[in-house]
């Protein structure tokens, strides 16, 4: 009951905090509609370029906003000293690291939602496998926010960690489908696709919206749950080694 308990105080003070004060909100909602926007207009009303473009531009989305608000709260609760304070608290680690990541996973969904709602008023999605859609975004939102957690804990700086978060996220832009297939993609760099976690889910969207995916939907499932696993499991490893040995 404890663990329950802090784990949402931490929750809750997170959210009242940061993701809830209203430039967050205001660059949650502007973010993805500006790229939204920006690719929508770029298919010049066609709708099956729309449509084509909503799995990519979702999943750029996502991982944006789940990984640079965790860069500035993790990383400035660690420069201010208030994160020892939380290592305190009657809740172990692993629970501790849930309990601030929720928030980001939040973020995350919800601005998968902007794209969504701006793409129905222009295409018909009542073809969409929704089942598929909302535990794909999901599976996005954490992989996303435990890579952002395994950058913040391994950095001591915000703007070291933003930095660091681009080396992977601008990558991940072009080799993981959102935009350029991947059949597309130079011979020489495209095992590199298959070892980011973002590639797996933007097929599943594509399999959702357009069913017309690269990979098999079951492989998919399978390496974003490894992915989500092991970036946790390293970011527990080296907040141990960072924080508590």
């Amino acid at each position: 009951m404890k663990a329950a308990i802090a784990f949402w105080a931490i929750l809750a003070k997170d959210m009242r905090n940061y993701y809830l004060k209203p430039p967050n909100i205001s660059w949650g909602i502007i973010f993805p509609v500006s790229w939204t926007l920006m690719f929508f207009l770029r298919s010049r009303g066609a709708p099956m370029d729309i449509k084509d473009l909503l799995p990519g531009v979702m999943a750029m989305s996502v991982l944006f906003g789940t990984t640079s608000m965790l860069a500035v709260t993790i990383t400035f609760e660690k420069r201010h000293r208030s994160f020892e304070r939380l290592l305190l608290a009657p809740i172990g680690l692993n629970l501790l690291m849930l309990a601030k990541t929720s928030g980001a996973i939040t973020f995350g969904v919800i601005n998968s939602a902007v794209p969504i709602v701006l793409a129905s008023f222009l295409v018909d999605l009542s073809g969409t496998t929704w089942l598929t859609v909302l535990p794909a975004v999901l599976f996005i939102a954490m992989s996303s926010t435990f890579l952002g957690l395994f950058i913040a804990v391994s950095v001591s700086e915000v703007f070291e960690a933003q930095t660091f978060s681009n080396f992977f996220r601008f990558p991940m832009v072009f080799l993981c489908g959102l935009f350029l297939p991947l059949g597309d993609l130079p011979a020489v760099i495209r095992p590199l696709s298959y070892v980011l976690p973002l590639t797996y889910g933007n097929d599943l969207l594509r399999h959702a919206f357009l069913g017309a995916g690269v990979l098999n939907p079951a492989v998919s499932w399978v390496m974003l749950a490894l992915f989500t696993a092991l970036l946790f499991a390293m970011s527990i490893r080296n907040a141990k080694r960072s924080w508590i040995s």
